[in-house]
């Protein structure tokens, strides 16, 4: 079944109460490693990624009565996500005494103490580039290199033109090259 008519199915449930939980729990499993990547890439920490998917959730659940259906069901789950990561990347910048246009260095000192980050110097070195990108040229590079995700889709998510997505990320691939390339 394609994943447009599974949403539409489970649409219809969370609307009746009968089915709510149940359909709920579907959403969770349909959707939750998606965003568990999505939120990790934009905090790093495997502790934070899951507590911010657990609030992902939670949020959505208890305003699960107001989602309209106007866009994908999956796309307001990103729009929660992402504005749960950037309220506590948000937070997490007051208390560590970081103005909002320095690097998010103490996210990369948070990763290299993860002990379920498994990645070599390579890996840290390019999440290093990439915590040195403004905060909106940094999801959109996460949206499209490492999801795939079409510039339609990321628009309806963020509420950015296909236009200024497609600058921003242009962008962020000339910086990250850039940072990458700079001691070689």
């Amino acid at each position: 079944m394609q994943q447009e008519n599974i949403e539409d199915d489970v649409i219809k449930q969370l609307r009746d109460p009968a089915t709510q939980r149940a359909a709920f729990a579907k959403v969770v499993t349909l959707y939750g490693e998606k965003l568990y990547w999505q939120i990790r890439k934009m905090v790093l920490d495997h502790d934070d990624a899951n507590d911010l998917l657990q609030n992902t959730f939670l949020k959505a659940w208890t305003n699960i009565d107001y989602f309209r259906g106007d866009a994908k069901l999956s796309t307001w789950l990103y729009k929660i996500a992402i504005n749960e990561c950037i309220t506590f990347i948000n937070k997490q910048r007051a208390l560590n005494h970081v103005s909002i246009d320095d690097t998010d260095s103490f996210m990369l000192e948070r990763l290299k103490g993860d002990e379920y980050f498994d990645g070599d110097a390579a890996q840290l070195k390019l999440q290093e580039a990439l915590l040195a990108l403004p905060e909106k040229q940094r999801i959109v590079f996460n949206m499209k290199y490492f999801d795939e995700m079409k510039y339609e889709e990321m628009s309806d998510i963020l509420g950015t033109s296909v236009g200024a997505l497609k600058a921003s990320y242009h962008h962020a691939v000339k910086k990250v090259e850039e940072f990458l390339t700079k001691d070689v």
